[in-house]
């Protein structure tokens, strides 16, 4: 009767459990049968530390130490460790998605998308406070998550392209509510899109055109409201047209071309106007509360009111938007969202930009003369070349 010192290797899951110690009595195979139920293993195979397969009970003395696998070959402690790191700093990382594999680069699941759920599991970049420890693997070392493979497919071709690519039989709001799980930002506004248009084809809605809205200009009296509120104008040309205190409230104007347009006075509540082009727009006292004009061209556009009667755009979409010389005097962007939006030479002295999402947002040249910047987060913003100095005691508070 022997007492045997084990350890055991697991060689897919790297994992060492050590100083167990067991009894010995007539066989090999209930020796096998013990460490199976110890360790919740099917044990098939006992190996010396200098990786020889023990065949057979005799050979086992006392104090010895074994290991022990579900059929794998054996690996040596020095080379486990080894093929640890690699496996840890690996490029290729494979994922298995509801029973599914999926095998991709690291910099694809961490480079275009920085702050979703997979970059932060395998990012080596970020805090401690923002980093996701990596899922459980299974015995082939994929790391498992208990989501649709179907959906998550398109998504990791996003993450690779750039590119929403469905086919036939996969549902746009089954990928949609994937990419909030994952929390893949750029994905989300793009299959917005995609089911908002399979909803405008199912329900037979026509989007206007400029030619509509001329009719509707010569047929109303410049006395009467002329209103669009909630009407679609997805992708319609309405450049350099006057539309002066029109109301656009709740509209969708995703991609509407309002280049030069005169749309000073009017009512963009809750709009949509992502994608839209309004370079050189006259936007004087436009209501835009709540907004979204996420990457939208606003170049060279005026927002100043001789009058003093400030436009009002609080808590406004504009992610990524580009307002470069634009004239924003004394505008109310107050709790808006500016993101890695484009502001270089802008003319915002007085502007309201309390509690403003301000994160790597170019404000290089801009006039910020008395702005109120209390309570906005400047973080990764640049302020270079600034035409008068930021005086951070007095605007930021």
């Amino acid at each position: 009767m022997n007492t045997v010192q084990r350890s055991i290797i697991y060689p897919w899951l790297q994992n060492i459990r050590a100083n167990q110690v067991f009894m010995v009595t007539h066989s090999l195979d209930e020796l096998l049968t013990a460490a199976s139920a110890k360790f919740e293993i099917t044990a098939k195979r006992i190996f010396t530390p200098q990786g020889g397969e023990v065949d057979d009970i005799k050979l086992i003395r006392d104090d010895d130490v074994l290991y022990v696998s579900s059929g794998e070959d054996f690996i040596a402690k020095d080379k486990l460790h080894i093929q640890g790191q690699l496996n840890k700093n690996s490029e290729w990382i494979t994922l298995n998605v509801g029973g599914k594999y999926f095998t991709t680069t690291r910099d694809t699941l961490t480079k275009k998308e920085p702050m979703s759920m997979l970059a932060r599991m395998f990012i080596d970049t970020i805090g401690n406070e923002q980093r996701i420890l990596p899922s459980r693997q299974d015995q082939n070392g994929a790391f498992l998550i208990d989501r649709s493979p179907t959906y998550f497919e398109p998504l990791l071709n996003y993450l690779r392209h750039g590119q929403i690519i469905l086919d036939a039989n996969v549902n746009v709001e089954g990928v949609l509510a994937e990419a909030r799980f994952y929390g893949i930002e750029g994905a989300i506004e793009i299959l917005l899109t995609m089911a908002y248009d399979d909803n405008l084809e199912k329900s037979g809605m026509v989007s206007l055109t400029r030619k509509d809205v001329l009719k509707a200009l010569m047929s109303t009296p410049i006395s009467s409201e002329l209103r669009f509120q909630g009407v679609d104008f997805v992708g319609a040309d309405l450049s350099k047209l006057d539309l002066r205190n029109i109301n656009f409230k709740y509209a969708i104007m995703r991609g509407c071309n309002l280049a030069g347009a005169n749309l000073s006075g009017c009512c963009f509540e809750r709009a949509d106007l992502s994608h839209a082009n309004l370079q050189g727009a006259q936007l004087v006292c436009v209501r835009m509360l709540c907004a979204n004009l996420a990457a939208a061209n606003l170049h060279s556009c005026n927002f100043e009111d001789p009058g003093g009667l400030p436009a009002n755009m609080e808590g406004v979409n504009l992610k990524g938007a580009n307002l470069e010389g634009s004239n924003m005097a004394a505008v109310n962007l107050r709790v808006a969202t500016l993101k890695n939006a484009i502001l270089r030479n802008c003319d915002l002295r007085s502007a309201v930009l309390a509690g403003a999402d301000l994160e790597c947002c170019d404000l290089s040249g801009s006039d910020l003369q008395e702005a109120n910047l209390r309570g906005a987060n400047l973080k990764d913003a640049a302020f270079e070349l600034m035409l008068t100095p930021l005086h951070m005691s007095q605007t930021i508070r």
